[in-house]
């Protein structure tokens, strides 16, 4: 068996974690980190400020954005995020990023491992 591991979890910004009503990829991002806590591995969460998690929370923004009014550039806020979470890969044993093809350029430039799980309709090309 593997030992414990140190994890960042990385959330789409858009919602926050665990999601109040819509936000399917939230839900699994905070189902899979409440699990990993629980095993007893020690998880960093990078999600909107919002978020409910016994992970270590570092907020990417104040809360989710479907919330904050318009005028915010998204993908320059999940960039930033990212941009943080690569800066501290070496506190990390794995990244885990839920942000779909965003991260795949740092994951690339990373020596940390890092999976990428795309989350969305499977009947969209």
């Amino acid at each position: 068996m593997v030992g414990l591991l140190r994890i960042a979890q990385v959330a789409p910004l858009y919602e926050r974690v665990p999601p109040l009503r819509y936000g399917g990829t939230e839900r699994v991002v905070s189902y899979l980190t409440e699990g990993l806590v629980e095993s007893g591995h020690d998880v960093t969460l990078f999600a909107s400020g919002d978020s409910l998690t016994r992970a270590e929370l570092m907020p990417g923004a104040r809360r989710g954005l479907r919330l904050e009014p318009l005028g915010y550039d998204a993908i320059a806020l999940h960039l930033g995020m990212l941009l943080q979470v690569y800066d501290r890969a070496a506190e990390f044993d794995v990244i885990h990023c839920h942000t779909d093809y965003l991260g795949l350029p740092l994951a690339r430039a990373s020596r940390v491992p890092t999976l990428l799980t795309l989350h969305g309709r499977l009947d969209l090309p």
